[in-house]
């Protein structure tokens, strides 16, 4: 299945039903009065988020979407049937957006969460007009026809970490070790062309979600390699583990931690605020007086001290997930402090 995380569609919510202009007509009553019925409403176009959907390939093939019009109104003021509404599935963190503006419609970054678009109202039958001065109007009126509407549908990964790094930093070998994510992993270039979830156990009712963001190269913010198509995957994630191999630039890990932080900062300035780990990836392939001199490189630019791991061997992994555990636990409750506050004003 191809990895689809931006796709534009049509959306057309269904037209009311006109309302009906007739009159009564019986044996014994052949000039009745109005009795036109009114129009039903059209059918609502409705997004849902739904942990069963990773992809927006489902949009791929068809990029048009109506939802059934109303039936129109009918004799002895029956009201016409509503349309039945059409619910598009899509994975949890879609944004709509209304390509015409460019407005964010909706943010359905929770399962289940929904947004409608209103199918058109019925039109009124002729019953409505009926006044002392005009018993027979001939008066109905039609239903509401809505236009097209020009939806980018656009995925933005939910995770709690998402794996930063240069191809081939070791993000799909750590991920496929502590979790049962199961990536393609090989020693060159983009070999992560998708991005890939996992859930990480910790222990008894703890884990978190990882993503494996594919690897990115000097240039990405304009564009560059899988640029910026990627990129925003990063925006939601509540930390990042910034990963550095001993094998990058000859082992120059200084030179290429601060080239990815410029791409961050060059897509959203906002990203390099996000809390972050450095990891020096790969160990088991320097001796240890190499690695310890990469590790006070890498504490020199990112502030704190670094994780040293090697997925082969498992050296520093189990430190590394519970360390990223704390943090996450952290920055949830700093979360729910701030929502706890903003309640508070509101």
């Amino acid at each position: 299945m191809r990895f689809i995380d931006r796709i534009d569609i049509a959306v057309a919510p269904g037209n009311g039903g006109d309302g009906r202009s007739s009159f009564r007509r019986e044996k014994f009553l052949p000039r009745g009065g109005p009795d036109g019925g009114d129009g039903g409403r059209g059918g609502n176009i409705i997004f849902e988020a739904t942990r069963s959907r990773n992809t927006l390939q489902d949009y791929y093939t068809n990029k048009t979407y109506r939802a059934q019009a109303g039936d129109p109104g009918g004799a002895n003021q029956r009201t016409g049937r509503d349309g039945d509404d059409m619910v598009l599935f899509v994975p949890i963190g879609t944004q709509l957006i209304n390509l015409e503006t460019s407005e964010i419609i909706a943010d359905l970054v929770e399962a289940g969460q929904t947004f409608e678009f209103r199918g058109g109202r019925g039109g009124h039958g002729n019953v409505h007009f009926k006044t002392a001065g005009n018993r027979t109007p001939m008066r109905a009126i039609p239903g509401m026809v809505i236009d097209d509407i020009m939806v980018r549908l656009e995925l933005k990964l939910i995770a709690d970490v998402g794996l930063l790094g240069f191809p081939n930093a070791g993000k799909s070998t750590l991920i496929s070790r502590i979790s049962a994510a199961k990536p393609e992993v090989a020693d060159y270039p983009f070999t992560t062309l998708v991005p890939n979830l996992g859930v990480v156990a910790v222990g008894p009712g703890k884990s978190f979600v990882m993503a494996d963001i594919p690897g990115l190269i000097e240039g990405a913010a304009d564009g560059k390699g899988l640029g910026l198509r990627f990129l925003r995957h990063v925006e939601r994630c509540r930390m990042l583990l910034h990963m550095v191999s001993t094998e990058d630039w000859d082992g120059d890990v200084k030179s290429r931690f601060i080239a990815l932080q410029g791409e961050l900062a060059k897509y959203d300035s906002a990203m390099t605020k996000v809390p972050q780990l450095a990891v020096l990836t790969k160990t088991d392939l320097v001796d240890d007086e190499t690695r310890d001199r990469m590790l006070a490189e890498l504490r020199e630019v990112c502030g704190h001290k670094p994780f040293a791991i090697s997925a082969v061997t498992g050296e520093g992994l189990m430190p590394l997930v519970r360390r990223t555990f704390k943090v996450i636990e952290h920055i949830k409750a700093l979360q729910n402090e701030e929502d706890d506050a903003q309640q508070a004003t509101d």
